[in-house]
Formats: structure tokens, sequence, C-alpha cells
């Protein structure tokens, strides 16, 4: 028996593969301003951070002022781009079709970039009623908020739920809030997350086991 009566998912880069497809647009945005960045520097400084804050960190570089329509814009040209390319984590369709406790999805983004990438990748049929955005809230990870949100809405207390997380802001967010999280390491640029969160794996396939 599992001691988690309740799961949840972080999205990008836990359930669906959109941090490189996202992360190229908003450097192909950003060198068009004169931020003169890459792919490498987007995933290593980018990742796990709010749209807030990649914005800030974009504006910094730029050797242009960025247009009032910079996120809006970025937003339309990432859906497309995620419509062409992208697909869910490998191993976790097979998680979340075998899982056999209540799970939900708790991301950074907005309701809409959610649910678009779940139902590309054949995985919103398996939460539809259960997504927690932080956008609703307006309350953005190291805050636990989302987590709590979705924990409470499912019906469960923090010690009774596993947060999956793959960015330092999310364990931090998971850890604030009293949850247990795995730390999904496929992509830790930096080497965070070992010792930081309650255990860590980089291969999704393990998940269930380790949730068992």
């Amino acid at each position: 028996m599992s001691k988690y009566k309740c799961v949840i998912f972080d999205c990008d880069g836990v359930l669906v593969d959109s941090e490189p497809i996202a992360g190229q647009v908003l450097v192909d945005m950003a060198n068009e301003y004169g931020a003169n960045i890459d792919l490498n520097y987007a995933l290593k400084n980018f990742k796990g951070n709010s749209m807030q804050e990649c914005y800030a960190q974009v504006a910094e570089l730029a050797t242009q002022r960025l247009p009032d329509d910079f996120m809006p814009n970025f937003r339309e040209r990432s859906f497309e781009s995620f419509k062409r390319n992208i697909q869910p984590v490998e191993g976790v369709t097979e998680v979340v079709e075998s899982l056999d406790i209540p799970f939900c999805v708790a991301s950074s983004g907005p309701e809409n970039k959610i649910r678009l990438n779940l139902e590309l990748t054949g995985l919103l049929p398996h939460f539809e009623e259960n997504i927690f955005s932080c956008f609703t809230i307006r309350k953005w990870k190291p805050d636990p908020a989302v987590f709590l949100w979705a924990a409470d809405t499912m019906g469960f207390d923090p010690k009774e739920c596993l947060v999956i997380e793959d960015s330092m802001s999310g364990v931090n967010a998971a850890l604030n809030g009293g949850f247990d999280v795995f730390g999904f390491t496929a992509h830790d640029y930096h080497n965070e997350l070992e010792g930081n969160a309650t255990l860590t794996f980089n291969d999704m396939s393990q998940l269930l086991k380790l949730i068992g």
C-alpha cells in the first residue's frame, strides 16, 4: 500500500515535453530584440520560472525595448509551436493510465496552455476536471498556494499527497506547503533537485514503483 492518497503532477517537463519548445520560441523572440542567447541558456535560466520572471530577464538582456505585446505574442507563437511539436514525457502516459489513486495537475502555466498541451498529447481525458493553474489564483511557485488549492479541492491533506516536480521552484513550493515531492531529474540542468526533493528519479517508468 502506498502511503500517498493523491498525486499532484507539475505539467511542463513532467507530463509534457514543452520546455524546449517554449524555450526556443522565447530565444527567437528575445534575439529579435538583441538578447543574443541560445536554447541552452534558456533551459538553464528560465526553467521553472514564471513568465513574468522570464520576461524580466529577457528585458535586461535585450538591447532594444521589448514591445507591449511581447508576452501575448510569445503565447501565440509558442501555442503554434506546441501544435506542431509537443510530445508527452516518455513513459508518463503509462503512469497515469496505471495509477490507482486520484491525481491532478498543478502548473504555473495558464489553464488554456495546460489544456492545449494535455489535449495535444492525449493526456487531457485523465485530467479533465482536475487542472489547477497558478494564473487562476495569481500566486506562483515557490509559493505553495497552487498545491494547497489542488490538495484541498481533491479532498486530501498535504501529508497525504505526493507532488511530482522537475524544477527547484516547484520543489520548494511543495516543501513550503508541507508536501513530499519527488524530483524528476531528466532535465535537471543544474543538478539541484537531489538533496532538496524528498527523493529523485530520472526515468518516468520508475515512478509507479516509487509511489507503490
